[in-house]
Formats: structure tokens, sequence, C-alpha cells
């Protein structure tokens, strides 16, 4: 399967995180691993915040992005929907928090999880953590709502 955010409808795919019509973003992609969504990304040296450590702006922006896209995969099992074209559900984020475990270091691909939490009407909640290799650096919560269709047209 392709990633989620190769489904969103045009409108909502210019997010600099995930979304495929961004030239500049990261083309953040999230897909299901079993029971759990995984996300990767190898960070470049333009992320480093000190020689050898990622930027924690960017880690919190993979694990925002992380989460809407795992919102969106969860509400699409939710209504059973099968994503094709450009049909996937489009989710933002209500809140955000992430908590710094250790440093994360440049040069290893990282890794982020997601559990599936809670599914509400419209609002998912994801449990994410993001690795290093095999060290678990981040862990985040994102709390996501679904958007309607007409927003931003």
């Amino acid at each position: 399967m392709k990633a989620i955010q190769d489904y969103y409808p045009e409108q909502f795919a210019h997010c600099y995180g995930c979304g495929r019509l961004n030239e500049q973003g990261l083309h953040l992609q999230t897909r299901w691993n079993g029971n759990q969504t995984l996300t990767t990304y190898l960070p470049d040296p333009r992320y480093t915040a000190v020689p050898g450590f990622v930027y924690g702006g960017l880690l919190a922006s993979i694990i925002d992005c992380h989460g809407t896209g795992s919102a969106a995969l969860a509400l699409a099992r939710e209504k059973g929907l099968q994503p094709e074209g450009y049909n996937a559900p489009r989710c933002v984020t209500a809140s955000l928090q992430v908590d710094y475990l250790l440093p994360t270091p440049m040069g290893v691909e990282l890794r982020v999880t997601g559990n599936i939490a809670e599914v509400k009407g419209r609002k998912v909640v994801v449990d994410a953590e993001l690795y290093a290799g095999d060290t678990l650096c981040v862990r985040g919560k994102i709390i996501a709502i679904e958007i309607p269709e007409h927003f931003g047209k």
C-alpha cells in the first residue's frame, strides 16, 4: 500500500511535513505496519541542533505529521474506506505533546511508530514513539481532528 499521504485530496497535500505537493517539504509518509503505524525519515545535516544531533523542532514536526497521518489511517479503517484516488480523510492537529527523552543522533534513520489510542467521531488520539536505530529518543501524543472536505476551498 502507498502511504496515506498519497491519497490526500490536492487541497490538503501541501503540508511542509507530509504534503506530496510541497516541493521543499519533508515528504513524510505514514503506513500501517501490522496494528501500528510507521513513518521513517533520514534527516540531513541542515537539521542539526548541535553537531551530531537532530534539531528538536524537526522531531516535533515528524511526530506531528506522523500523528495526523496515523489518524487518517485510523479513520479510513474505522469507516471501512479503501484509499484510492484522493479520497483519504485529512486530519489536523488539535493537541501535540512531545517528550524528548534522549538527544537524537544525526546520521541514523528515524523510525516513528504509532498506536491508535482512541477513535471517537472525528477525533483520533495517537501515541507515538520516535527511535534512532533501536534507541527510543522521543515520545509524543497527538490529538487529531478530521477536517471536512470543503475546508480550505
